[in-house]
């Protein structure tokens, strides 16, 4: 190990050594102001890390022999994720508190999490590949299940445990037949024999199980099962987590995938994908319209814009690779908009998640129903508001790629997706008369609200300059 490979894995470095040094702190001083100190510390850290990052060369930097990369493409999706996971932080501490969960083991499992997803990002070797979703996965299932006294939440870590499991041996068997077929676990290296021997059966059944493991870490039918009894029966503040963050992680690790590994075999993996996000369009779609629980409709809306994203990636182009990269970031920023309204929904101190609840908000608080509804307004993709933007990016990559049909299923899906997002807002403004949730909401997430909203509106002068760094980051990864 040279001294090259560790200043390239620096922040990632910086990370570990934190999180094994508050574990101890926390293990022996065990207090409440012990574990909101490790919690303050913890969104210092990721910052500092998001800075650290940033300003690292803007070139490919190889370490550990190639199975470790640093380019513009892993810090595009490094940033995005370290800025949701602080935003999240932020925005959970008050819940934590509220409902005695603001241990010490919180913060540290989602700083663990957060490492799996910058080591997949970065990653060029299956077997790091594999040990990065592992160290973010199994934080996953406990802070799933972090709420012990709650059957649901238990209920909820036990079946993202056991399917996650599942998924995790689907990608480990589909990497042996790589590896079999190739002998090497290396991305270049499997790139390089698949152009110079073609895509060999092995190497095919292999690709079809490592697709299947990745498709279950973003959600994308049919491997969406799991999603939305998880972010129903998680805390709040962890189903806002998962709806952003390592989905985030789930699509760049698909990129890095298909892309380096098997950027030679497009025909192979194109028309799986294709299913992919046609189901996942559809499903999402339509599924969340009969929902009654927001934090259920959430859920099948993550698989809809899952699938939005996977036309992007279906294209195979430098055009839908950076139109992914903005649309990952305009969802992510869309999504902790809307959690910071979810986690306030309550009446008389008990939190309230039925969509019923939302009944004529308006009169409860006009600012809130109005910002809600700009970012509603924005994941149903309606213009002027910069979620249109990103679909709009998606489905022009589609048509210039030759997938017009596939942008017209978009197109499609988008209608449909738009009748349970605007029927909220219609709930709001128009709503039978029931008894008004509280309205109550801490200063932070106030701010949040009122940032994503106008984001959503201010945005659409340039898209908050997204189109340059994603365009470099698709070339990275494409070159």
């Amino acid at each position: 190990m040279s001294y090259l490979d560790i200043l390239t894995i620096g922040p990632e470095l910086i990370l570990v050594l934190f999180c094994l040094v508050s574990l101890l702190v926390g293990s022996f001083y065990d207090s409440i102001k012990t574990s909101g100190f490790i919690f303050l510390l913890t969104i210092g850290i990721l910052i500092l890390i998001a800075i650290l990052i940033y300003i690292s060369p803007y070139k490919t930097i190889p370490a550990f022999g190639g199975a470790f990369i640093r380019d513009a493409f892993a810090t595009y999706f490094q940033i995005t994720i370290l800025i949701s996971v602080v935003a999240l932080l932020v925005l959970s501490k008050d819940y934590l508190i509220k409902y005695d969960l603001l241990k010490f083991e919180y913060p540290i499992l989602i700083a663990f999490a957060t490492l799996g997803m910058l080591v997949v990002v970065s990653s060029e070797n299956l077997l790091v590949l594999y040990l990065g979703i592992e160290i973010q996965s199994l934080s996953l299932y406990v802070i799933a299940a972090f709420r012990r006294d709650n059957v649901r939440s238990t209920e909820a870590g036990l079946k993202y445990f056991v399917l996650g499991s599942l998924s995790s041996g689907l990608m480990l068997f589909g990497a042996s037949l790589i590896y079999g077929s190739t002998g090497s676990i290396e991305f270049k290296e499997i790139f390089i024999a698949i152009s110079s021997d073609g895509f060999l059966l092995g190497i095919m059944a292999g690709l079809v199980f490592l697709i299947s493991g990745l498709a279950f870490k973003a959600s994308a039918v049919p491997f969406h099962m799991w999603t939305p009894d998880v972010y129903e029966g998680s805390p709040t503040p962890v189903t806002g987590f998962f709806a952003t963050a390592p989905k985030v992680a789930a699509i760049a690790i698909l990129l890095r995938v298909l892309f380096d590994c098997f950027g030679s075999a497009v025909e192979s993996w194109q028309q799986v994908i294709i299913v992919l996000s046609f189901c996942s369009m559809f499903l999402g779609s339509i599924a969340a319209i009969g929902q009654k629980n927001i934090k259920r409709l959430m859920a099948f809306s993550s698989i809809g814009h899952v699938g939005f994203a996977l036309i992007g990636v279906a294209c195979a182009t430098e055009e839908g690779v950076a139109a992914v990269l903005i649309y990952m970031v305009l969802y992510v920023i869309m999504n902790i908009g809307v959690f910071a309204f979810i986690l306030n929904m309550e009446r008389e101190g008990v939190a309230v998640t039925s969509i019923e609840s939302l009944s004529l908000y308006s009169e409860v608080s006009q600012g809130q129903a109005f910002f809600l509804t700009i970012l509603l307004f924005s994941l149903a993709g309606i213009p002027p508001l910069v979620g249109f933007f990103g679909k709009f990016y998606i489905f022009s990559a589609a048509i210039n790629s030759g997938l017009i049909w596939l942008a017209v299923s978009g197109g499609i899906a988008s209608v449909v997706a738009a009748f349970y997002y605007l029927r909220i807002v219609y709930l709001m403004y128009f709503g039978a008369k029931k008894e008004l949730l509280t309205g109550n909401m801490p200063f932070t997430h106030w701010l949040l609200l009122i940032v994503t909203a106008t984001l959503m509106l201010v945005g659409t002068i340039n898209l908050f300059g997204l189109e340059g760094p994603a365009r470099v980051a698709a070339v990275s990864l494409l070159n």
